[in-house]
């Protein structure tokens, strides 16, 4: 608050006394934030590192730990803001620039807000005339700042009125019929049923939690009526979903990965699976359009990934999983799968050794294997064969170099020390881990799976979500759109209604109009 004539101490001590005191509360300030900046970087960090790790054999206590972290961080950045305004100086300051000796304020840089949301002009009123000599004013321009606001969510009841008509002349009685609901004597709409679908399965957010928060709009919905809406919803998307399977099981290179979920079993919880498989041709220009197929079982043995890919006989870009084991097989029926590994995973535990330990050969296994990255990120997006030329002549000696460092560095380590064990990793599995280079088709990672990654009806859920997300479709309004059509859709025409047929469909709807 700016201090009135009124309450400015008039005696010149005071006044040196009031200003020490607020020149100390400030310094405090700056200096509490400045603390809590370097927290901040050390939490995210730590995040990170465990973020890493999360794919790999983690346990109940760690996801409880990142968890906590996230928390913490949370607190930190608001605490950390709360002090940087208390440092900052007064708007109406005299002294508001940077002082003397002291380095200039880091000023947010902020990104425009997005150009497609629509626009509401206030203007605030300006004088009639000039505050300074009562002239006539002339408007020189204008100053626009754009703040994000957002309007609360609106719900309607839509009454859907069947008028019936009788005939003068023959009595008899005319209505036009009932129309479509996604579900049948239901009152849910499709768009608030992708609302649901989307929130749980694209957000995670339980239904008791989106329960609680339609009770507060003034909407009670059971968590019972939630859960049989999304079974419902389920059952209808079900042939949509086998239409998704078979366009991914006919790709020829696959991303397959596991996370663990929990789940609840008689009074206890356990540890389920959830396996993924991703077909995504993008990074060697391919033609298909990506997409995502969801399996969950209730362990992590490998009868799993060979049920689920009983008839498949491409290339399986994935880890060091021995559940994909026998898929490799020379004698499988109907044929071998090619294994492709994932240097990501070779690098995360190399990583791990050279930023926790500070190991300076695990250090210098991350520059020579990012060395191969940096090379490989400039030929994303090429076909598969000049991917292929390129690969030999540029990235073929880097792996080489590689090869023949770690090689010649593991020969001096004990077979129990952490590096080694990191680096037999890739060493044992080193054709694996270069047979990128001889097929433009495999990536160097398995990332697209693991981006991707609770039952049988979650994972079908996910299938169609996070390939609607792969292909940079709405998956709310394309679950609204389905769900109010999939009923009355002829089966020979469903393929309209998968998530890339539908985005062409649109774009050309909005063109034509």
């Amino acid at each position: 608050m700016t201090p009135t004539p009124d309450t400015i101490p008039a005696d010149i001590d005071t006044l040196c006394a009031a200003l020490a005191a607020e020149q100390s509360a400030r310094r405090e300030a700056e200096a509490r934030a400045s603390g809590a900046e370097a927290m901040v970087a050390q939490l995210k960090l730590l995040i990170a590192r465990l973020k890493h790790d999360r794919f790999g054999a983690s346990s109940e206590r760690s996801r409880k730990l990142l968890d906590q972290l996230e928390l913490e961080l949370d607190e930190l950045v608001t605490a950390a803001s709360e002090d940087a305004a208390k440092a900052a100086p007064r708007a109406d300051d005299d002294q508001a620039g940077d002082r003397p000796g002291q380095p200039p304020r880091r000023q947010p840089v902020r990104a425009p807000l997005p150009a497609h949301l629509p626009r509401e002009r206030v203007l605030i009123p300006a004088p009639s005339a000039c505050p300074c000599c009562g002239g006539r004013l002339s408007k020189l321009g204008e100053d626009i700042t754009e703040t994000l606001e957002v309007v609360p969510r609106q719900w309607k009841v839509i009454q859907t009125v069947r008028e019936r008509f009788s005939c003068r002349s023959c009595e008899a009685i005319t209505q036009p019929p009932a129309p479509f609901h996604p579900i049948a004597r239901g009152r849910a709409g499709a768009n608030l049923l992708a609302m649901v679908l989307e929130a749980k399965f694209g957000q995670h957010l339980p239904l008791n939690r989106q329960s609680d928060s339609f009770a507060l709009e003034g909407i009670t919905l059971s968590v019972s009526t939630l859960a049989d809406w999304v079974g419902t919803c389920t059952a209808m998307l079900a042939p949509l979903g086998r239409l998704l399977d078979a366009h991914v099981l006919a790709a020829e290179r696959l991303h397959g990965d596991d996370t663990t979920v929990p789940l609840l079993a008689k009074g206890q919880t356990v540890t389920a699976r959830l396996w993924t498989y991703v077909c995504d041709d993008r990074p060697s220009a391919g033609p298909a359009p990506p997409a995502a197929m969801f399996r969950y079982s209730r362990d992590p043995t490998g009868e799993h990934p060979q049920r689920h890919l009983a008839g498949y006989a491409g290339i399986l870009q994935a880890d060091a999983y021995a559940g994909f084991n026998d898929l490799y097989a020379p004698g499988r029926k109907p044929g071998p799968i090619t294994e492709a590994a994932c240097r990501a995973h070779g690098r995360r535990k190399l990583f791990k050794l050279a930023t926790v330990d500070r190991a300076p050969l695990a250090a210098e296994a991350v520059r020579l294997i990012d060395a191969v990255f940096d090379a490989e990120r400039a030929l994303n997006g090429l076909p598969t064969e000049q991917r292929q030329a390129l690969r030999q002549t540029h990235i073929a000696p880097l792996v080489a170099e590689l090869e023949t460092w770690m090689r010649g560095q593991r020969g001096k380590l004990s077979r129990h020390a952490d590096l080694a064990k990191a680096m037999d990793y890739m060493l044992k599995r080193w054709e694996a881990f270069t047979q990128f280079l001889d097929d433009g088709r495999i990536c160097l990672t398995n990332n697209a799976a693991e981006r991707a990654l609770r039952g049988e009806r979650a994972a079908a859920m996910y299938s169609l979500i996070v390939t609607a997300k792969l292909n940079d479709v709405d998956p709310r309004a394309w679950l609204a759109n389905v769900l109010a059509r999939i009923a009355d859709h002829p089966a020979s025409r469903l393929h309209e209604l998968l998530p890339w047929n539908w985005k062409a469909s649109q774009v050309q709807q909005a063109a034509a109009a």
